[in-house]
Parts: C-alpha cells; structure tokens; sequence
C-alpha cells in the first residue's frame, strides 16, 4: 500500500489540534490532521460545542504567526478585570471582592473569549488557504510504528502515512497516548461543570466574575451582546448529582437556581444557550513524548476550568514544539527534539495543574474555616501590591 510522506500527522482536530495544523502550516511544514468526528461550526446545531475559551495575552502572538487572530478579533470579547467574590461568609456579611485589573501590567487586556464553535469555524477557513495542510474529518487514529527516521500511522480508512513527527491533539483519552504507552495519573473532584450562556441587566463591562461558594466556583465570562442584552458565558462547577439535577430543570428554574448562585451581581440570569454537562478532573501524562509523538493539550494535561490555564497551557505546548521544530527542520520529531520538549514542559505543568488543584479543593470544600481562609487570601493576594502584580503575570504564563 502506497503511504503519503509528510512532516507532521495530527491526531485530533479539536481547538487544540486545528490551532496546531494552522501553526505548523504556517511556517512551512507539511500537515495532516484528522478527526473521527467532523468540526461543528454554528451555534446552534445538534451537538455543537456552546462553551467558551479565554485566550490570555500570550496567546494573541502566536495565533497572529499562525494567521488566525485577524480571523477572530472581531468576535473576541476582551477581558480587562478579573473579579474574585466570595460569598460563603454567614447570613448577612457581605461578599469579599477584589478587581485584578490588567492595566496594572499594561496596555492589553488579560485576554479575549471567544466562543467555540466560532473557531473551529474560522480555524478551518484558515486551513483552507494553506496548501501544505489537509484535514481530513471522519478519519481516526488507529496505530502507529515508531522508526529511527518517521512514524508509520495507520487510519480507520485504512490509509497510511509516514511522518517525521506525530502530535497527540486527540483528548484525555487519547488512542496516541495510549498506543505508545505513556501513563496518566488522574484526580477525581465528584463534580461536573455546567457551561451555558445567559443574558442579563448589569452590563459585564468586559470584567470576568469568578464568584465562590462550597461547591465550586461560578464563573462569568464576557461575550458580545445577544438580541441588544448584556450576555456573558458561564462555567458553574459543583458536585456531581446537584450538576446533573440543575441541568434538568425547566428554563425558569434553571435561571432562578442560576440568578440565586451568583448572589443576583448581574441581575437576573435569562438562559440562551446550553447547559451542557462536563465532568471535572485533573490529569498529567507521565511523559510529553514517546518515540516520534509528542502529546499536547488534554493528551497531555487536563485540569478544572479555573483561571483560564487550560488551552493557554496547550498552546504554550504548540509554541515550544514549534520553536524546536524550526531551530532544527532537519531534526524534527528526533528523540532530542523530544526529549527537551518533555524536560521544558513537563514541570511548567506539574506546578500549574497542582496550583490549580488546591485552589478547586478549597472552593469545593464546605469547612467553614477554609472558606474563611479563602476569603482572608482573595485580600492578602490583591492588597499587596507586589505579589498583585506577580500573581497577575504567574497567570499570563511567566514562570514562578
């Protein structure tokens, strides 16, 4: 059987894996990505992907060199305060609030959300004009052989192609992952995310709300207005059986439980689209790379939605792979190559995904003295100037 040759195989075409096609394409690489299921691109149609993602600032440059921030800009929503409010306290204390502002680090907002079936629709319009890119939806991943000079993929159309490098773009349970043998180690919360988008009074003013209470965190994150009302997407994480109880309920309900969640801040919440149901777990594969492979986004890490740290981590992985594929072309998916995007990556990672784990078990925790622990810390890290500032940038990506 005759096997196309290329630079790059793709595994995924999810966000993650269309960004990674539209990176290496851009730059010159020959790509091809695949997917068993094909890409929704509206908003509405059946099984359409209604939540959304914050790209932080330093996503912006390198969607930019992959052609595709001049696609989204116009639907991007920017974000230019983050607002923590806890509201656990007794009946009758008011809520502990603080506004981390991104003009105190600059002149660019933290980031921008987009929505996510608004770019897979417009990352596909890129892959369009990039003649050295094929995707491929309706075909999967089946197996692979590792040799010294390229990986032999075999597809579920029974197709094959040689690749001198394989990116793992295909999700927390990644058939890539698990074909070469690299290990997970993976925490359970027993809770769900509910993701929709609601309409609402108060305008959003381009502020990200991340309010708390046992259970988990509920979170509003600004989008463009619908039918002329505010509206702002949503991430609401509590236990598991109260997720799957709230998203049976009738709309009126719904927004009631909703409004009541969010302690009323916007007014009353008007849902228009969703909830869909997400489990919440946290996960890190014990290696970035295997002979050939290199595993990005949920092949490689997944963690709860809390600080817009999970496609931004991903594309930190997609710039790193891209820089060390073009400081040696001629070396591209070597067991160097690999082994030093494992060793820049892996612990950036670690460190991130643990951050992000205690600060989800002290949402979820019902202790009346870790939530006042919570409270005393949302003031101690905004009041201080200095670790304001570090903590503001920690979250952009710079390095602890």
């Amino acid at each position: 059987m005759k096997r196309e040759k290329v630079d790059i195989f793709i595994s995924g075409g999810g966000v993650a894996g269309l960004t990674a096609a539209a990176v290496f394409g851009s730059v010159g690489f020959s790509v091809i990505c695949v997917d068993p299921t094909a890409p929704v691109t509206t908003g509405d149609a059946p099984g359409s992907d209604l939540r959304t993602t914050a790209f932080l600032q330093p996503a912006r440059d390198l969607l930019e060199e992959a052609g595709l921030w001049d696609r989204l800009k116009t639907d991007a929503t920017p974000l230019n305060v983050m607002r923590i409010v806890d509201i656990s306290g007794p009946a009758g204390t008011p809520p502990v609030s603080r506004d981390f502002e991104a003009s105190d680090i600059g002149d660019a907002p933290f980031g921008w959300n987009l929505r996510n079936w608004v770019l897979r629709r417009e990352m596909l319009d890129r892959l369009g004009d990039l003649p050295n890119v094929s995707f491929r939806p309706g075909v999967g991943f089946e197996r692979l052989v590792a040799r010294d000079a390229e990986a032999l993929v075999s597809l579920s159309d029974r197709s094959q192609i040689s690749a001198k490098l394989v990116i793992a773009a295909d999700g927390r349970q990644s058939p890539v992952r698990a074909a070469v043998g690299i290990d997970v180690r993976t925490s359970r919360y027993g809770q769900k995310a509910l993701s929709f988008a609601v309409t609402h009074d108060m305008p959003h003013g381009n502020v990200s709300t991340e309010i708390h209470d046992q259970g988990g965190p509920f979170t509003l994150v600004p989008l463009p207005d619908h039918d002329g009302s505010p509206c702002s997407a949503v991430v609401w994480m509590t236990d598991g059986p109260e997720a799957q109880r709230l998203a049976r309920l009738a709309p009126s309900d719904f927004n009631a439980a909703a409004t009541d969640r969010s302690a009323g801040l916007y007014g009353p919440l008007s849902l228009v689209a969703g909830p869909q149901v997400w489990p919440i777990i946290s996960q890190i594969a014990d290696r970035m790379a295997a002979a050939r492979v290199a595993l990005i986004a949920e092949a490689a890490h997944v963690l709860p939605p809390i600080g817009a740290q999970g496609l931004n981590m991903s594309l930190a992985d997609l710039a790193c792979l891209r820089d060390l594929a073009l400081a040696s072309p001629d070396r591209l998916g070597s067991p160097e190559m690999l082994d030093r995007y494992h060793r820049e990556r892996h612990t950036d990672i670690l460190l991130r995904v643990k951050g992000v784990e205690v600060l989800n078990r002290t949402s979820q925790s019902s202790s009346a003295w870790l939530q006042g622990l919570r409270a005393h810390g949302i003031k101690a890290l905004h009041d201080v100037e200095p670790i304001r500032r570090g903590l503001m940038r920690l979250g952009l990506g710079a390095r602890g």
